[in-house]
């Protein structure tokens, strides 16, 4: 878990150091940057000047006349605030105030008037030779020349002028930049004044084309009102109307009529029900009740009393006759008047149902004029309340200033260019120093060797300041007591603490690719070695580059070497040389090209020969070929004691350190230490290391005389 949070967390003081040591190129970067900014800011930068116009929009204006107006007044709002901000800017407006200027004689707004710089025309020239199958803006060329100069122009003209609404204010300010004073002043100005103008103009067309749609709409009401009027005059004239009154009482002789022939119709079926009971008597008796005349009741008891009377008899007979017809005549007179009251109600229906209708008809042609007749009023007058405002239209909007002639350009802000340019390089400085940070792969410090690959670091050397190999030996043997001889003697202390009981004697140097310094670092060792009063033993083991003649010089050529030993050519006794001025002897390479290297080392030979040198000598420094060039260095690491492995400083590519360790693992030698070479101490101060590291550090001045 710690260690996930150390990855997650962001170092500052590394960051900062990272940028410490890239402060010279930041620096660089930096006044670079300042100046091109000045350059353009002073040299080459088109001076440009603004004026701004002031306008304020009136929302509550004050009304003349109380008509109401054909286009409503603003309400200040501010969605309509930002709507008329969009309508100084809009197209329209500025197209009338190219044309009305002329601009699209102007340079300025013009592009096609331009003359063409010298990279626009070298970008000319480059498409015009290109062929039009791999030109991919040749259509889009044809496309802007075939494009209305005017357009252009309003685009440059809007892009040249802006518009900003002072906030929680109806204020508009119209800001014009322009290369010339007064044309700025000139262009604000128009766009406000022709702002003011298409706000009256747009009210005046409105209400222009109100009034014309007001008069062919009243005209058309008053042929709708005459019509209306027409047909109720056509249809009054053509019917017998009578009041409502009357009608109403016609509906009550109606009703005294019906009333009377319910009356006259029960009357009447009362004389038939008489008649029929009359008629149906069973006898005298019965009939006398049913009659209810007393003198028949009369008669009727007499004859009870006196069956046998006939002149009683024939007197109740010929009374209950009279009863009968009477009966009869009284339901004849009320059938004959019921008769003549149903014709009578039927009529007067008719004639209520008739004259209903008609009244409903006029009624209705009558709503219909009088509608007719209030809608043409109305848009009669309506028409006349347009007709008078079209003399007395307000603009929504007022110009409180108009633009004063700038004392100096606006544009370019000198200081701000180069401020900005000033913080753009040290931002791309900075940009550029964590990019070859990031970039980075080398080492520059034992910390990170050791942190990369797990191994100790034994030793840091300096790059030696000999101007040749030759020089190299004459150099150790004259600087004992400088910072790189002095790196050396740590390397040596390191050596031989790497294992105190038994002290490594046979120590084979090694790196990963050629030109690391192990073959200097190899007879830098051998000196120091022999300065403490050891029998010390160099063996060239690159049989392939032999590079030890150019520091010792070419006179060993002729002596036998390794392979010559190892072959049994010769003896170790004449193949050793003595170097009195290194204190040390050497057993150098020879080249032979039937010999293969690989099956040379591997043999028990050379491992005879370590136990042969091992026990004749103190130390023996073993010089062999990198790692991942042959496989030298491979077989020679099982027959040695000690393996170092030497890394270059900010050269040896960490791809190819762990890939020469991985070799080395898997033949089970891995290296007793890392040697961390050549470092260059102006390097090390370039990187912010200086003052830190070991006796390449700030303060080696003090110690060592190199």
């Amino acid at each position: 878990m710690s260690d996930h949070q150390d990855k997650d967390t962001i170092d500052l003081s590394a960051l900062f150091g990272i940028l410490w040591r890239g402060k010279w190129l930041i620096l660089a970067t930096f006044l670079i940057a300042v100046v091109l900014g000045g350059i353009q800011a002073f040299f080459r930068a088109v001076p440009i000047y603004s004026a701004t116009t002031v306008l304020m929009l009136d929302p509550q204006q004050e009304q003349i006349v109380t008509f109401d107006a054909v286009m409503a007044s603003m309400t200040g709002d501010d969605t309509e605030v930002n709507s008329e901000v969009e309508v100084l800017k809009s197209r329209e407006l500025v197209r009338k105030v190219v044309e009305k200027l002329d601009l699209t004689k102007d340079p300025e707004f013009n592009e096609d008037l331009q003359e063409p710089g010298f990279l626009a025309g070298l970008k000319e020239q480059v498409k015009s030779n290109l062929p039009s199958a791999i030109n991919p803006s040749s259509g889009s060329d044809q496309m802007e020349s075939l494009q209305d100069p005017i357009e252009k122009t309003v685009s440059a003209v809007i892009g040249a002028f802006s518009v900003r609404n002072v906030p929680n204010t109806y204020v508009l300010q119209v800001t014009t930049r322009s290369e010339n004073a007064a044309k700025s002043v000139l262009i604000s100005d128009t766009i406000a004044d022709q702002y003011i103008v298409d706000q009256i103009d747009e009210k005046f067309e409105a209400t222009e084309k109100a009034s014309a749609w007001l008069s062919e709409r009243s005209a058309q009401l008053r042929e709708e009102l005459e019509a209306a009027e027409t047909a109720l005059s056509e249809f009054s004239g053509s019917t017998d109307l009578v009041s409502p009154d009357s009608l109403k009482q016609m509906e009550r002789q109606l009703k005294d009529f019906r009333d009377r022939a319910d009356a006259v119709s029960e009357s009447l079926q009362q004389s038939d029900a008489r008649i029929a009971a009359l008629r149906n008597a069973a006898d005298r008796q019965a009939l006398a009740e049913v009659s209810g005349d007393t003198q028949l009741m009369r008669l009727a008891a007499a004859l009870q009393a006196s069956p046998d009377n006939t002149g009683i008899a024939a007197q109740f007979d010929s009374l209950a006759d009279s009863l009968v017809r009477r009966a009869e005549v009284d339901a004849a007179r009320d059938r004959s008047q019921l008769k003549t009251l149903e014709a009578s109600r039927d009529l007067l229906a008719e004639q209520i149902e008739s004259q209903s209708q008609d009244m409903i008809q006029i009624q209705q042609l009558t709503r219909e004029a009088e509608a007719s007749r209030l809608l043409y009023e109305y848009f009669l007058g309506r028409l006349k309340e347009t007709s008078a405002q079209q003399g007395i239209q307000f603009a929504d909007a007022k110009i409180l200033s108009y633009g004063v002639l700038p004392a100096g350009p606006s544009a370019p802000k000198k200081s701000v260019i180069l401020a900005m340019s000033g913080f753009l390089g040290l931002l791309l400085g900075s940009m550029i120093v964590f990019l070859l940070e990031a970039r980075k792969n080398t080492f520059r410090t034992a910390r990170e060797l050791e942190d990369r690959t797990g191994y100790v670091v034994l030793g840091q050397v300096p790059v030696f300041p000999s101007r040749s190999r030759k020089n190299t030996i004459s150099y150790l043997v004259e600087k004992r007591n400088s910072a790189a001889a002095e790196a050396v003697r740590n390397l040596r202390t390191s050596i031989l603490q790497s294992n105190i009981d038994t002290p490594p004697k046979i120590i084979l140097l090694t790196s990963a690719v050629p030109s690391e310094g192990k073959t200097t670092l190899t007879l830098a060792l051998a000196n120091n070695f022999s300065g403490m009063g050891l029998r010390v033993l160099v063996v060239e083991g690159d049989i392939r580059r032999r590079v030890f003649g150019q520091y010792l010089g070419h006179d060993t050529d002729k002596l036998p070497g390794l392979v010559a030993v190892l072959s049994g050519q010769a003896t170790l006794d004449e193949a050793i040389t003595r170097r009195p001025e290194i204190g040390a002897d050497f057993l150098l390479a020879d080249h032979h090209d039937t010999v293969n290297a690989g099956d040379l080392f591997s043999s028990q030979k050379f491992s005879k020969l370590m136990d042969v040198l091992r026990a004749s000598y103190d130390v023996v420094l073993i010089d062999t070929p990198p790692v991942l060039v042959v496989s030298d260095a491979r077989v020679m690491a099982p027959s040695v004691d000690a393996v170092l492995y030497v890394v270059g400083w900010d050269s040896t590519g960490r791809d190819q350190v762990d890939e020469a360790l991985r070799q080395l693992e898997l033949v089970s030698c891995p290296p007793t230490g890392l040697i961390l070479n050549q470092i260059s101490p102006k390097g090390m101060k370039r990187y912010g290391y200086g003052g830190k590291y070991g006796s390449y550090g700030t303060y080696g001045s003090k110690y060592y005389k190199s």
